[in-house]
């Protein structure tokens, strides 16, 4: 029982970080990195989050802490002009 309080708390804080940093603006858009299914947002061809229709959807974003995007293969800044 004390474990599983334990990973329960270390889970919130891990969340709260994540939505303190996005708040803060250390997060940025990185598009064409998703999974098909997977989105943050709303893209071009999909009304809403987690409704991309393919895995590496370039309209399709999630988002990453800055200075991270361009470290990943395929994974870019600004969403491809249609």
């Amino acid at each position: 029982m004390k474990s599983t309080l334990t990973i329960a708390a270390a889970l919130s804080t891990a969340l709260l970080l994540g939505v303190a940093a996005q708040a803060q603006g250390n997060v940025e858009k990185c598009y064409g990195v998703a999974k098909a299914g997977k989105n943050d947002c709303q893209t071009a061809t999909s009304s809403c989050a987690g409704t991309s229709k393919k895995d590496a959807e370039a309209s399709a974003w999630l988002g990453v802490p800055k200075g991270t995007c361009e470290k990943i293969v395929g994974g870019k800044l600004t969403a491809a002009k249609s």
